[in-house]
This record gives C-alpha cells, structure tokens and sequence, in this order.
C-alpha cells in the first residue's frame, strides 16, 4: 500500500471510531493536509480550511481555492470557531496553527463549544500544528495522530519516482547498481516523503546523474535534516572494538551476538538483543562503547540527550520522547544511544516535585522498551545509580547490565598505546610500562587529557615528547579515584553481584 494511502487509513479509522477532534504535530503540513483532505473525502463529507490569513473556506480534493467562498469575517479564530459550531454538520473542518491561540479565552471557549456538539452533529476536527504545545482539557478531549514515515519498499517507491518527474525536466542519467541502491533506500529510511524527494532533486542537480558516489551526500543532507529535531542527534562512530582496552567481557558479548539480528538466529529460536546498560565510573569507556557497538555492527548511531526533552507545556515532553523514539525506529537497524539516562528520569525515582511529568516521560520510555519490534538496539549510559529508577534496572529491561570499572594494567597499557599511536607517536619510542604504573587509578579519559597535556608541554618547549612529560602530567593531575574515593568505593560495592563486569 502507498505510504499516504496507508496514512489516510490511519487517520480515517480514529475519525471513524467516534474521535471527534485529532491533533496532528508535524513541520509536514502540506503533506498532512492533504491526509486530512483524504480521509473527510472518504468519509463523504464536506472539508474547510481555517487558517489566520484566509479564514475558513470550504477545500475538498475537488475544489479549487480561486473558487472557494471564503466565509465572512472568519479571519479571527474565535469566530471561525463559532461559525464551525453551527454550520459543520457532517462535515470535517481543519485548522491550522490554532495552538498560537489556545491562550485566547474567545478561542478557547469557541473551541471547546465547538467540541461539545460534534457528537451529535457527526462533524470532525482535525487540529494541524508546528507547536506541540496544548491545554489539559484538550488533550482529554481529542486524539493524537502520528503519520507514519516511510517504510523500506514506500521509500524505493518515492526515490524513484521522483527522480522520474526530475528526469522529465532535466534528463538526468541514474546508474547505479543494485547493492548501492538499496543501501542509499536504507540510508533514506526515517525521512518524511518531502524530505526524501528533496534529497533526490540535491543528489542531480549539479551533474544531472545518480550513482553510488551520492551516497556521501545523502548521508551528509541526512544528518543535517536530523539536525533539526532537538533531540534526536546523529553521532560520528569511527570507534571500534579494538580502539577499546580492556572491557574484554562486553566485547566478548557483542561479538557472540553479532550475527543474531539475521534470519537464521529467528530459525535458530534466537530473538535480536535489544539493549544494554552500562553502570560505571566517569571517563571509564561507556560512551566509547556506544561507537564502538555502532561500528562493530554496521549501524547508524543515534544520540539521545535527555535533557533535550523537557518542555513547559503539558504533554508536549512526552510527545518529543515519542517523536525521537518513533524516529529511531523508522531508521532501524540501529544503535539509540540515550546517554546519562539518570539526568533524564532521576524523578522518576524518588517523590517528583514536577507533577508527575518524570514519572510519565519514565512511563513511556519504559512502554516502548518493552514493545517495540523494530531493530533498534538501545545502549544506556549512566553514571549515577542512585538516581535511576528501581524499574530500569529490573531483569528484562535490558539483555545484561554491565559494570564499567577503572582500567586493569593490561587495558591502561593498551589505552597508553592507542593515544599516543593517534597522536603520531610510535609507543615503542615510549617507557610504556612505566606508564602504565603511572596511571594506575586513571580512567581511560583522564589518561588520554595526560598525553595531551604531555604534548603541550613538549610543544611550547620546542622539542620531543618524552616519557617523563606524559609522567610528571599524570603526577599533576590527581584522578577521580583519589578525588572521589568514597563515590566510587559506593558505587563499586554496589555493583558487586548485581552487574556483570565488563571486563
């Protein structure tokens, strides 16, 4: 079924079901519209369109704007909303950007005596805004509805279809071969219709031709489209496994289960792992880990920053979560890494003061844990166990809960290697293992800041980086180990019989 049939099915069947007003929220208005449009033509009944500058006027799939009689003095959302009242019977009246209005007490009380006559009128509501926010009562009395992106097949549908009406302009030529097809197809998976045709017409504009050295440039247009979803980043992962020292007990686990996303661990009786969680001290590797599971597997990697989430008005929190999630989904397969997930929900875990938004935002993180079926490998980082929620840390929220400590003299000498190999320095030329002694205590980051440290020094002297620069850096710079002893003391007994070690 095509992407907007399957859409307009979706929104028909609320309408159908007795939902008297739905709230849709999307930077997609044309293309929502036209769904609205859709499902009222469906329906058989008549379809208005209020918006500020034109007021409300009839806009069915049939009638075209230049003949469509505007209705006096509807301009003013509270009129429209009072004339809606009385003339909307069996008919569908669409609004947009209404929510710049809610504060508005004319509006309000028009729509809410609008509302209270549908019932018995048979007319719909269809809400259409940029703005999540909403008041209580609303959101009590109407649905949300959430089109659905693309999937695979609908995605390969519009890609070429647009690149067919960019043929009949500019005669364009497309040669690519199968395999790069269908990677660009999953590289355009989690993109609205819009935004996939836009990519199209980008990739052929300046040499008229498609082939697989577009893909960079997909990739490149991607990431800058999902820039602009607050709370949804894309994130580099160059990072692999063998990039990490020590943690050999994680790595051990991924690479077992790295071939049990495919059909045979399904024939095998094998479901895909859906996440992980990883406890530990600050600096210790958990966020490296993240980029290392992305690259190790060949998935995309994505961000989610919990802070990001929060919003002023009701419901509109919960609905970013939703939105970054139902996002991550339509893109799988990949990594969600949600890092410092207890800044996130820390509320959720003790008595809340924010009138219950934590436990909410909690509730539907929790929600979609447990029943989402798409690819989406989720990788939790958090440094602070007191503050998580006792529920997150119940078995079967995550495959394993791991323990990330401080590093043992066999991973410090391994991080001393690789940080100086990035650097241009051959560690041989280096006295590692005095190094390695140096550092005991350190976390992987606090001995990478120690060879950058090491480098400035030798840098404003004009000369060579020594053993006893990177030394006397790490002597200068106490560690967490020593600043917060106690902490971390805590947060190692804790851990003991209750999280695998990851190394």
């Amino acid at each position: 079924m095509p992407h907007d049939e399957a859409n307009v099915e979706g929104l028909l069947r609320l309408l159908n079901s007795g939902h008297t007003c739905v709230r849709v929220v999307t930077s997609e208005e044309a293309e929502t519209l036209s769904l609205a449009r859709g499902a009222a033509d469906a329906r058989g009944q008549a379809f208005y369109l209020w918006t500020l500058t034109d007021g409300l006027r009839p806009s069915g799939l049939g009638d075209r704007p230049d003949q469509c009689r505007v209705m006096e003095g509807t301009t003013n959302p509270a009129s429209a909303l009072v004339w809606a009242r009385s003339h909307l019977a069996e008919a569908t009246a669409c609004f947009l950007d209404l929510a710049a209005h809610h504060g508005d007490p004319h509006s309000s009380r028009g729509l809410k005596d609008l509302l209270a006559t549908l019932p018995s009128s048979g007319g719909r509501v269809i809400l259409i805004d940029h703005d999540t926010s909403a008041p209580t009562w609303l959101v009590n009395q109407s649905v949300l509805f959430e089109p659905a992106l693309p999937r695979e097949e609908q995605v390969e549908t519009i890609l070429r279809g647009e690149l067919r009406r960019v043929n009949r302009d500019l005669s364009i030529k497309v040669d690519i071969a199968r395999r790069d097809w269908e990677v660009v197809v999953r590289n355009l998976l989690g993109l609205t219709d819009r935004q996939i045709r836009q990519i199209a017409r980008e990739s052929v504009a300046g040499d008229r031709l498609f082939d697989a050295s577009d893909l960079s440039a997909i990739i490149t247009s991607k990431r800058r489209l999902l820039g602009s979803i607050g709370c949804l980043e894309h994130v580099e992962s160059p990072a692999s496994l063998d990039d990490i020292g020590g943690l050999d007990r994680l790595k051990a686990w991924l690479r077992d289960r790295a071939a049990s996303f495919g059909a045979d661990a399904k024939q095998f009786g094998l479901s895909p792992p859906r996440g992980v969680l990883l406890l530990g001290i600050q600096g210790a590797g958990k966020s490296l880990c993240a980029k290392a599971i992305a690259s190790a597997w060949g998935r995309t990697l994505l961000r989610l920053d919990p802070s990001t989430l929060y919003d002023r008005f009701v419901g509109a929190s919960e609905q970013r979560l939703r939105d970054a999630l139902r996002q991550a989904e339509a893109m799988s397969p990949v990594v969600l890494w949600i890092d410092e997930i207890e800044k996130g929900f820390a509320s959720a875990a003790a008595h809340s003061t924010d009138g219950g938004l934590s436990q909410r935002m909690f509730g539907t993180l929790l929600t979609w844990m447990n029943d989402h079926k798409s690819s989406v490998f989720l990788v939790a980082t958090a440094n602070n166990i007191d503050a998580l929620p006792p529920e997150l840390l119940r078995k079967g929220r995550f495959d394993e809960i791991f323990f990330v400590d401080l590093p043992g003299a066999a991973a410090r000498r391994k991080i001393v290697e690789v940080h100086l190999s990035r650097r241009q320095r051959d560690p041989t030329a280096f006295d590692v293992s005095s190094l390695v002694q140096a550092c005991d205590g350190f976390s992987g980051a606090e001995i990478e800041q120690a060879v950058v440290a090491a480098l400035h020094t030798a840098f404003a002297a004009k000369r060579e980086m020594t053993t006893q620069d990177v030394r006397a850096a790490m002597s200068e710079s106490p560690p967490l180990s020593v600043t917060r002893r106690e902490q971390i003391a805590a947060l190692r007994a804790w851990a003991k019989g209750r999280c695998v070690p990851a190394d």
